[in-house]
């Protein structure tokens, strides 16, 4: 019997497989902390939901673990290769199937990019209203197998607030299809709420049918600059009491903003080492946003009323926070959610933890929704860190995430558990409940070849 590969490219034909060492290292990681690399067998892109069925079948005959990737933005590993897998690309299936103005919906391939889709809705006067940071380059496959969430979740929710229907290839190669066309349906148990977020591990995704919002007509950007970042965050709780619902309202610290500026060139460190930045839309947006100036002015802020210019920057640095770095051993960063009434007790504590252990922390958050995106980091002299460094780095990952929980919160808000978050699960699900989603995970994928080692 020949190679997975061989086999792979006798049924799906040229250009198909790729095996050649810059593409298997290419694919072989996400944008996660790597633990255990691995080089994939081989990298594989179907163009059709026919030939992922024939990919997914082949793998299953041989016991060939499979690894599904979209664009491979995912921070948590879940796309990182497995030992003896091979890599399933999903992105040469980037077709939007269809987009009906009049039951505001879309069906989507998986490979089918997020800014692609809006830019389609668009001219009809629609948006997908979930917006991850990366949605110029993530996929609406990898968006639903992380259960991704953004900017605009606090007023519009998740990924899976957004998705009615999945067509979803199983571990045997067999195709099903779950959920409605319309809004509401309750017939049956919710299989397609299962497999958004399962991270590839219960079925391949290779068909969405997404829900569109109304495009606002009108968008109102609020800046506030504080003294002092716990008194930003508590002017979220103060915008909150005001029964105010922005559709963004991020939060960024001094460490972020002078990072910002060193990158691009800005001025918000000048204006405050602080940064709430609060967006209202619809046709109530002018009134909501004097109510959230009100508000923020009377907690200690400078507010300021931005032109549009200034607050399309403002968001699109906003959606650069993380700086030009990748997530490696020596820099991390973490994707915890609190309460919200928690926002300014975490703060504190996540300040004290990088004091006491000596390493650098920034912090961004999607403030409206409780969902912080602390990053840690030591110094290195060279190539390498200091042993007793790289221990109070990891120290400080530990205690923010005891934190988070401690504080009635989650170990990841939007990123998904991938491979990399696997350590912490068992701190949030107590094990009655983590097997009985390994008894999931068996009825679904039996022999265990979806993704394994992720997730779960």
């Amino acid at each position: 019997m020949g190679s997975i590969s061989d086999e792979l490219g006798s049924i799906l034909g040229p250009g198909r497989v790729d095996t050649s060492e810059a593409t298997l290292r290419r694919y072989a990681v996400d944008q996660a902390p790597v633990i255990d690399f691995q080089l994939p067998l081989a990298v594989v892109f179907p163009e059709s939901v026919a030939e992922v069925q024939a990919a997914v079948k082949a793998c299953a005959d041989l016991g060939v673990p499979v690894v599904a990737r979209g664009a491979g933005t995912g921070v948590s590993g879940g796309a990182h290769a497995t030992r003896d897998c091979i890599i399933l690309s999903l992105e040469r299936m980037d077709r939007i199937l269809s987009l009906n103005p009049d039951d505001e919906t879309a069906v989507v391939e998986p490979g089918v990019v997020n800014a692609v889709l809006n830019e389609a809705a668009a001219q009809h006067g629609l948006m997908y209203a979930p917006d991850p940071a990366s949605f110029r380059s993530s996929t609406i496959g990898g968006n639903v197998a992380t259960n991704a969430g953004g900017l605009r979740c606090a007023k519009y929710g998740v990924t899976r607030d957004s998705v009615l229907a999945l067509d979803v290839v199983l571990a045997d190669g067999s195709l099903i299809h779950t959920g409605h066309q319309t809004f509401k349906g309750v017939a049956g148990y919710d299989l397609t709420g299962l497999f958004v977020g399962s991270e590839g591990t219960l079925g391949i995704v290779v068909g969405i049918t997404v829900r569109l919002k109304y495009l606002p007509r009108e968008v109102h950007t609020i800046a506030a600059f504080y003294p002092d970042f716990r008194l930003a965050a508590a002017g979220v709780l103060a915008v909150g009491k005001a029964r105010v619902q922005p559709a963004i309202m991020e939060l960024l610290d001094g460490g972020t903003l002078v990072q910002l500026d060193g990158i691009h060139g800005s001025d918000l460190s000048a204006r405050g080492t602080a940064l709430l930045l609060v967006q209202t839309d619809g046709f109530g947006a002018a009134a909501e946003a004097d109510v959230v100036r009100e508000v923020l002015r009377a907690g200690g802020a400078t507010v300021t009323s931005e032109a549009n210019a200034e607050a399309e920057r403002l968001v699109e640095l906003r959606r650069h926070s993380r700086g030009v770095e990748v997530d490696d051993e020596y820099r991390v960063g973490e994707d915890v959610a609190v309460p919200r009434s928690r926002l300014v007790d975490y703060v504190a504590a996540l300040e004290a933890m990088a004091a006491a252990q000596q390493v650098h922390l920034k912090v961004v958050a999607h403030a409206g929704d409780g969902n912080l995106h602390p990053t840690f980091w030591i110094d290195r002299q060279g190539p390498d860190a200091d042993a007793a460094a790289m221990g109070r780095l990891q120290a400080a990952l530990d205690e923010s995430i005891t934190a988070a929980l401690e504080m009635g919160g989650t170990i990841t808000g939007e990123h998904g558990v991938g491979q990399y978050k696997l350590r912490w699960l068992g701190q949030e699900q107590p094990e009655p409940v983590r097997e009985l989603q390994r008894r999931i995970k068996d009825l679904f994928d039996p022999a265990g070849i979806l993704n394994p080692g992720k997730a779960i």
